[in-house]
């Protein structure tokens, strides 16, 4: 007869339960997030960084009590794989629409940012870069597009003119200039911009020569560059070719007077300074890089590192356009598309790691972002230009 009681008592509960679903106790919805990166193919390691990234960004946005606005509803990511084709990226937008996420960030490279952006457009979903630095991604007018860090104009405007100071503060010994490019949209870009605009600054740029991603064998392009002798080589290519590039030029004892990298793949990557020390030491790069000077950069280093990872730049910028969302959205106090959108377009966020103080977005780009010029100096990566974030003086040029 207890029993019967205990389970009629327990059914009664559990019915009403189902029939007042808002009882204090029930947990409010989960706003879905797309976090779409290229996981699988050429681009698979860059990839599974800008995950982790995004995916601890999201654990620390729900441990600090997730969207407060929303009753404190906890970010959810709907997971995506562009295995490295911009066609790809765009179907794996089809399906987060359908499953219903209110943002998209990602995804990694320009040529896939080109199409998942133009993809997510068709249904004002906002899409925030956190990447691709193509400007063509943020210059065809798309409302739903948003991008945290620098673009590749802004890069090369930055490095070039880092490269005439240090240049000249050392008596002018660089002249000529040899440019080794990857063949998609973010190395022909790059390298289209260095060789119109370096020979105004007094630079003979030599050659330009382009190499397929994936590329095996960096030794005929080396032995160009034996015949050229430029007195500056600048690599613009993804991680696993410019580090191929670079040890290639080691084994083949070739020593310009700098390796200058913009956006450079692997020169700021605590990766290659580990495993390719010699080849790595004393590359300058203009690049994204974290403020130095903020504690909470540190520890989240500390944190990846933790995992077994290292901190490449596309753990922390993915890990701030995360943040930067779900400040949008906190104060938008929906997970309608459209209040997604405008509350990106009039965002002012600036409780993050990077070197940029507060965003503002101009036609999708935010105008506050800038890289910082770093140099491989005793096996670890130094800020050396700007001032503001100095660690130590640049050495330039490496070979007298």
């Amino acid at each position: 007869m207890q029993n019967r009681r205990r389970f009629v008592s327990q059914t009664a509960a559990l019915a009403s339960a189902i029939a007042y679903p808002l009882v204090a106790g029930a947990q409010p919805k989960t706003v879905k997030v797309g976090v779409l990166h290229p996981v699988t193919g050429a681009l698979a390691y860059s990839g599974q960084q800008c995950r982790l990234g995004a995916l601890m960004a999201i654990e620390d946005i729900n441990a600090a009590g997730g969207i407060k606005s929303l009753g404190g509803a906890k970010l959810e990511a709907v997971l995506g794989d562009a295995q490295s084709q911009p066609q790809a990226g765009a179907a794996e937008v089809e399906k987060m629409n359908e499953a219903g996420v209110s943002a998209i960030v990602g995804a990694f490279a320009s040529a896939i940012c080109l199409a998942t952006t133009q993809a997510a457009a068709k249904y004002n979903l906002p899409h925030v870069v956190d990447v691709g630095v193509a400007d063509q991604i943020v210059e065809r007018g798309l409302k739903n597009t948003f991008r945290f860090g620098p673009g590749y104009k802004k890069s090369t405007e930055v490095a070039i003119a880092n490269l005439l100071v240090l240049n000249k503060a050392a008596g002018s010994p660089a002249k000529t200039v040899m440019i080794i490019h990857e063949e998609s949209l973010f190395g022909a870009g790059t390298a289209a911009l260095l060789s119109r605009e370096l020979p105004g600054y007094g630079f003979d740029v030599k050659e330009v020569v382009k190499h397929a991603n994936p590329t095996r064998d960096f030794n005929n392009i080396v032995l160009r560059m034996k015949s050229v002798n430029p007195d500056i080589v600048i690599p613009a290519n993804y991680y696993n070719e410019y580090a191929l590039l670079v040890r290639t030029m080691q084994q083949q004892k070739v020593v310009p007077k700098a390796i200058f990298s913009v956006l450079g793949g692997a020169a700021s990557s605590y990766k290659f300074v580990k495993e390719f020390p010699d080849a790595a030491n004393g590359i300058i790069d203009c690049n994204h890089w974290f403020n130095p000077k903020d504690k909470r950069s540190q520890e989240l280093r500390k944190r990846v590192e933790a995992k077994g990872q290292f901190f490449s730049y596309e753990v922390f910028m993915t890990y701030t356009a995360m943040w930067l969302l779900a400040d949008a959205v906190e104060r938008a106090k929906s997970m309608d598309r459209a209040a997604i959108v405008d509350a990106l377009e009039k965002s002012s966020f600036s409780n993050h790691i990077m070197p940029y103080g507060p965003t503002k977005f101009v036609n999708g780009q935010n105008e506050g972002a800038q890289p910082l010029m770093t140099q491989v100096v005793k096996n670890d990566i130094k800020v050396i230009i700007p001032r503001d974030y100095r660690e130590v003086d640049p050495i330039f040029p490496l070979k007298a």
